[in-house]
């Protein structure tokens, strides 16, 4: 039976709706006056807050809720792939943030101007808008649901549809005014309130269990059913459907985070924010740092929920409701049954606060690259110019086009689960792979080679594209007829989509030798500002 939300549940959710209001209010107040300062914050936010913003920019609702049914239904081996996202944290530091630096972008694609021309930043940008308008989309969705559980105890259309809403209305007014100052500063709030809505529920599963950590310790070790243990950090076994195995772990998960922290401007905006490369650096380091115990925080709740729910020798004989294979999570489950009053309260805010963490940062990043990739080189190419308060007002617009965008793209998930078998939390962790795959193909050829131009960055972004989707089990039955195909896990769908597009872009040559230099070479002052960047830069 589902418990009531208490008063004190209300209680707790309207001092959190308070402290949201007037903290928005609160980091507005400084207004931007130029796209620079609207979307880099002028390069004065402080290392430690923007480690703290990536951080949050990187969990979602999918981290609140799919975290601890990981740790339920599986062991602990997706915290072994931290290690490929260390390394590609120090891949990104050494060598992408000082160039982003050095070139003085707003966004990650105004890199490949400089390479390849106008089109291919543009090419980039809209491919990167279409991935993260299906990505974040799903996000806010899942926080939806959880959110219309929790408040109106069911996931009716009406209820599904007023908490997206809520939740997107509540990003942009965070946002809107203050830019990614505001988003920066609301980060760190949020940060802390899902962490310690987190710790709480982690306390009393551990009260309400009543064994001591050597017992839980040993059913965890030596699961009842049989099963292998659920401690099990390292996964040596070759399997092309497991994404969290060794092999996959310094393959694709080092592509998958280069991707997310080098390329994707909604993490990587944070870290152009700082007032150095040295600190943009160390604060992409650092998150990475935070992330390992954040997430085993949140799988270590689905380890005592297991012990909660299938180690009946540990409960002394205490009746709980076993979830069933229709309830959206373990988690969410145990939140609408098992809860103590107050804590339903606590839950709530924490999902509302990983929900808004990420779809702040969306809404800045998205409205950034429809601002300055899309916006500003149409007015360029028709030789427009407009004063810099004009710009941050077009972002203010994108940001409130983004905002319908995501929650009409949210609306669409649920009514697409209904009529798809497709896990919503496996889609919103995996699809970013789709647009990752070009983008790695474009940047390594940009970075690494003499070759491509504007118009293989085209076809190579198509190329990663399509090379994910055909991995798809249901597109190989489609091609095939193999109603039972062999399953690619994402991350080698991410090594081979980035190996295709890197072929494809590299088949096209330089306009010309002296446009390719052109391209290829700082103008002398950004040189001389490159080389002192990199002389000067220490990790």
């Amino acid at each position: 039976m589902e418990l009531p939300f208490s008063g004190l549940d209300w209680s707790i959710l309207v001092i959190y709706l308070s402290i949201l209001a007037g903290s928005g209010w609160w980091f507005s107040r400084n207004r931007s006056n130029n796209s620079r300062d609207y979307f880099l914050a002028r390069n004065t936010m402080p290392m430690w807050m923007v480690a703290v913003s990536t951080l949050a920019t990187t969990q979602s609702a999918a981290t609140f809720l799919g975290g601890p049914d990981l740790g339920y239904r599986g062991d602990l081996t997706y915290l072994f792939t931290n290690l490929g996202a260390a390394i590609a944290a120090l891949i990104v530091a050494r060598l992408l943030v000082p160039r982003f630096y050095a070139n003085r972008v707003t966004t990650v694609y105004e890199l490949l101007q400089f390479r390849f021309g106008d089109a291919a930043k543009s090419r980039a940008g809209l491919v990167y808008l279409v991935g993260r308008v299906f990505a974040s989309g799903a996000r806010l969705y899942m926080a939806a649901i959880a959110v219309s559980m929790i408040l109106f105890n069911d996931i009716a259309a009406a209820h599904v549809v007023t908490a997206v809403l809520l939740l997107a209305a509540a990003g942009l007014v965070q946002t809107l005014v203050g830019g990614v100052r505001s988003v920066i500063h609301s980060d760190v709030l949020q940060c802390a309130v899902y962490v310690s809505a987190a710790l709480a529920v982690m306390a009393i599963l551990l009260w309400q269990i009543p064994a001591d950590l050597g017992q839980i310790h040993a059913a965890l070790s030596n699961p009842a059913d049989g099963s292998s243990s659920k401690l099990a950090i390292v996964d040596t076994r070759w399997d092309l459907s497991d994404p969290f195995n060794l092999w996959s772990t310094f393959t694709g998960f080092v592509l998958l985070n280069i991707a997310a922290f080098g390329l994707d401007q909604d993490v990587t905006q944070r870290l152009l924010t700082c007032k150095t490369p040295r600190d943009g650096a160390r604060a992409v380091l650092y998150s990475v740092i935070m992330v390992a115990p954040v997430m085993a925080l949140f799988m270590g709740i689905g380890l005592l929920l297991y012990v909660f729910y299938q180690s009946p020798q540990l409960m002394a004989g205490a009746t709980v409701s076993v979830p069933a294979g229709g309830d959206v999570t373990v988690f969410m489950h145990y939140v609408l049954h098992e809860m103590p009053a107050g804590l339903r309260g606590l839950v709530t805010i924490g999902v509302i606060a990983a929900a808004l963490s990420t779809l702040n940062s969306s809404l800045n990043s998205m409205a950034s690259v429809l601002t300055e990739d899309l916006y500003r080189n149409w007015l360029t190419r028709r030789g427009i110019h407009k004063p810099p308060l004009h710009f941050v007002s077009a972002g203010r617009y994108s940001m409130a086009l983004v905002a319908g965008t995501l929650s009409a793209m949210a609306t669409l998930c649920f009514f697409w689960q209904q009529f798809s078998d497709l896990p919503l939390i496996n889609f919103a962790l995996s699809v970013m792979v789709f647009a990752y795959s070009g983008l790695l193909g474009v940047f390594f050829t940009a970075l690494f080679t003499g070759r491509g131009n504007a118009r293989s960055v085209g076809w190579a972004l198509a190329a990663g594209f399509l090379a994910t989707l055909a991995q798809q089990p249901w597109m190989i039955t489609l091609i095939s007829g193999n109603k039972d195909p062999v399953a690619i896990a994402f991350t080698w769908q991410l090594c081979l989509g980035t190996l295709v597009s890197f072929a494809v872009c590299n088949l096209g040559k330089p306009v010309t030798a002296e446009a390719d230099k052109e391209n290829s070479t700082p103008r002398k002052d950004e040189s001389e500002t490159l080389t002192k960047t990199l002389e000067s830069y220490k990790p």
